[in-house]
């Protein structure tokens, strides 16, 4: 019975598209038909609008456990296995180096092809105004923080639950990366309970994440209603701009930096890497999850890669939830698109800002279809931008979802090919 329920339920993906054209539709008939009406603004005001903020908040909510709780499991695993803490070192160098490039790449894309601009000052002016009210709290505390060196110091946090309730996420990843490495300094029995308790922590934000992620349905209506009804049918142009940006920096990633990396720093040929990775690809394309592509790309890795066991395991595993570059990259490009949008202007510092978070949420971020969705809300609030602009991009998310799985599948076993690489190929007497 339950096996036939959950095959006659429509897919999340699936309902989020219907929510997303249904928004549209409605959004473009009432902008045409009745643009000035006062149906208009009571039912934005009062329905569609609350509707997306309940759902915002809810996100809020959640977001600051899920990714300390991420990061630091993800410091401790990488240190846990004492024979392969030179390969976590590596690795852990690796990640921030490519992530690195990858967001570079995202962010030059966005301000030289500038994505979201061309909207009527005046409908951004008051979209941004009705998003305020939601994240009221978040672009103030935003407005205030420091800028320049200073914001750099702040990095460090003096209180760190006073910078949890200020939202400041950098000070929070800061501390639970500092927090995870302590653990792995003091291997003690009562340590050990504690790790428990931060992946019980992390257990549960999974779960509550995903049961209001299904929410996201009716709140990408309500979003896209609201953006319809104000913009009309340019919202449509500047969607499509927004897409062929991410692909093209996805595209770079994929199609240039890899088979660099591949030639340079493991002698290994790239159409022979693609060809032998195909399998591993095609799985995380379609389920868009690093997670549950996680046992095919281990299989392709030992058996059509050739890589030691220990080394893939290790690395793939790892990267599954920590060298997610294309989650930093569309994270970089819809924040700055979206600041394009609303005709906010970032200054190089928050640029950089942005950089760094999306640096630390691609290693934070989970594995699972929309799990960068938190982390791109909380950077627009903390640049200023309205967390209810990522209602613009929800309905085009899931195919670009898709297309960052794929680089980041891709991404972990061309680590794990350049690590083994590096690595002394073990003895006849010494394991695999």
């Amino acid at each position: 019975m339950a096996e036939s329920e959950a095959r006659g339920r429509i897919a999340l993906q699936t309902q989020m598209l219907i929510g997303f054209v249904v928004g549209l539709a409605a959004g473009l008939i009432a902008f045409v038909t009745s643009r000035d009406a006062q149906w208009v603004e009571v039912v934005t005001t009062y329905v569609t609008g609350p509707i997306g903020q309940i759902f915002l908040r809810l996100l809020f909510m959640l977001v600051l456990p899920l990714l300390f709780s991420a990061l630091v499991i993800g410091i401790t695993e990488m240190g846990e296995v004492a024979s392969l803490r030179r390969v976590g070192l590596k690795i852990i160098v690796y990640t921030i180096l490519v992530s690195t490039i990858a967001v570079l790449i995202s962010l030059a894309a966005v301000n030289l092809l500038k994505p979201g601009e061309g909207v009527d000052p005046a409908q951004a002016a008051a979209l941004l105004e009705s998003g305020k009210e939601g994240a009221r709290a978040i672009i103030a505390g935003a407005a205030e923080r420091p800028s320049g060196l200073s914001a750099f110091v702040n990095i460090i946090p003096n209180n760190i639950f006073a910078a949890a309730a200020d939202n400041d996420i950098l000070a929070v990843m800061f501390f639970a990366l500092a927090f995870g490495i302590g653990i792995v300094l003091v291997p003690t029995g009562p340590v050990n309970q504690l790790q428990t308790v931060i992946e019980g922590v992390f257990e549960v934000a999974m779960r509550l994440i995903g049961l209001v992620i299904r929410l996201a349905p009716l709140a990408v209506a309500c979003f896209m209603f609201n953006l319809a009804a104000l913009l009309g049918w340019d919202l449509l142009v500047r969607l499509s701009a927004y897409v062929g940006v991410v692909l093209i920096a996805l595209g770079l990633q994929m199609f240039i930096v890899y088979p660099l990396i591949l030639a340079v720093f493991a002698g290994k040929s790239p159409l022979a890497f693609f060809r032998e990775s195909e399998e591993a690809i095609i799985m995380a394309f379609s389920t868009a999850s690093s997670n549950a592509t996680l046992p095919t790309a281990l299989r392709v890795a030992e058996t059509r890669l050739m890589l030691p066991p220990r080394i893939a395991r290790f690395i793939l595993t790892i990267g599954a939830t920590a060298n997610q570059n294309g989650t930093a990259m569309f994270e970089g490009v819809t924040v700055l698109f979206l600041a394009q949008f609303f005709g906010v202007d970032l200054t190089f510092a928050q640029q950089a800002m942005v950089m760094i978070v999306c640096i630390l949420g691609g290693i934070g971020t989970a594995g699972v279809p929309a799990g960068s969705l938190p982390v791109v809300a909380l950077i627009l609030g903390m640049v200023g931008v309205p967390p209810a602009g990522i209602g613009l991009v929800l309905g085009v998310d899931r195919f670009l979802d898709m297309c960052r799985t794929t680089l980041n599948v891709t991404g972990d076993l061309v680590a794990a090919t350049v690590i083994a690489g590096g690595e002394p190929r073990p003895t006849a007497e010494e394991p695999a």
